[in-house]
């Protein structure tokens, strides 16, 4: 008799336990959770952490997560408001604020996870459908896009297209996206924290056309080059020849000095010479007459002289020799 009280009261302790067991749940510090009954939420949520007491068996616990989540969609091919299909790769942060609400639309993260892809790409394409390319790239409406000081503004244009202002950049479109995904978030107890774009690429039937419009940039910053080499080394053999040219003249002119300085101290020294006196004059005459004699009689040479002439007063007294 005694083994089967002792038998009841260990099987009443054991259900006691096993009944307190279902009656009592903990939530974590980065939980919030929510009490089901049949499958429907009843009362508040959880939202504090610590240990926890439910109807055991009829009642369920549903933890929701209350930390920052991330969301990381895959990159995506989407057209620009100019034609130009690129790829783009998004990331953004969101937490959970209504439970309820979060619990009786999505249930749970896989559920929210799917719901974020289809509004956020909704509202990514939507954007980037509405603005240039070259909006979106860009971080800021006051970056100014760089462009090679070798070409002129013609020559960019032709190869790059007319330059679009910016008027927002990339972080006022981020900042679109935001707030049209926000409101559409919200009906699911979901808060949007933030969103960013993680890469832009273009797309792979838009990158030969990109490829081709830099290679023929970069061909004709190298003919600018080249052209300009020429230029210059034409320009340096011109001037080497000019001064070629001046350094040959100044040393004419100088020799041409130096030798008419010279002349004309020959001259007098000459003068100097043979003007000491009478006989000298005479004989200065006479040698320089003789001097010329050989420059101007040659071989089989006939002159018709005066005879008067200077040149034939010495030639008249002379004698031929007879052999």
């Amino acid at each position: 008799m005694i083994n089967v009280k002792q038998l009841v009261v260990l099987s009443i302790l054991v259900a006691g336990l096993f009944v307190l067991r279902s009656s009592i749940y903990t939530v974590d510090e980065v939980e919030q959770a929510i009490i089901t009954q049949f499958g429907k939420p009843v009362g508040e949520p959880i939202v504090e952490a610590g240990l926890k007491f439910k109807i055991p068996f009829i009642q369920e616990v549903n933890p929701i997560d209350k930390r920052v989540l991330e969301w990381d969609g895959p990159p995506s091919d989407m057209p620009t408001k100019d034609k130009l299909y690129i790829s783009v790769d998004l990331f953004a942060r969101w937490k959970i604020v209504d439970p309820l609400q979060y619990f009786l639309r999505l249930r749970d993260e896989r559920s929210a996870q799917s719901r974020l892809d289809d509004i956020l790409g909704s509202e990514t394409r939507n954007a980037v459908a509405k603005h240039e390319l070259i909006e979106i790239i860009r971080t800021s409406k006051d970056r100014i896009p760089l462009r090679d000081t070798i070409l002129t503004s013609t020559e960019q244009e032709q190869n790059m297209g007319s330059l679009v202002p910016i008027k927002k950049g990339r972080k006022l479109v981020e900042q679109e996206i935001f707030a049209a995904a926000s409101e559409k978030v919200r009906v699911f107890g979901i808060e949007l924290l933030d969103i960013r774009f993680k890469r832009i690429n273009y797309n792979e039937s838009v990158r030969p056309k990109i490829y081709d419009r830099m290679i023929s940039e970069r061909r004709q910053i190298a003919e600018r080059f080249l052209s300009e080499g020429n230029g210059e080394a034409a320009r340096i053999r011109g001037n080497r020849i000019r001064d070629l040219n001046k350094i040959q003249s100044e040393a004419y002119r100088e020799v041409e000095e130096i030798r008419g300085l010279a002349d004309a101290k020959a001259t007098e020294i000459y003068a100097e010479a043979y003007n000491q006196s009478p006989l000298a004059v005479e004989f200065y005459e006479f040698t320089r007459t003789m001097a010329s004699y050989p420059s101007i009689i040659g071989e089989n040479t006939t002159i018709v002289l005066s005879t008067n002439s200077d040149l034939f007063k010495f030639l008249k007294g002379m004698n031929p020799k007879t052999e």
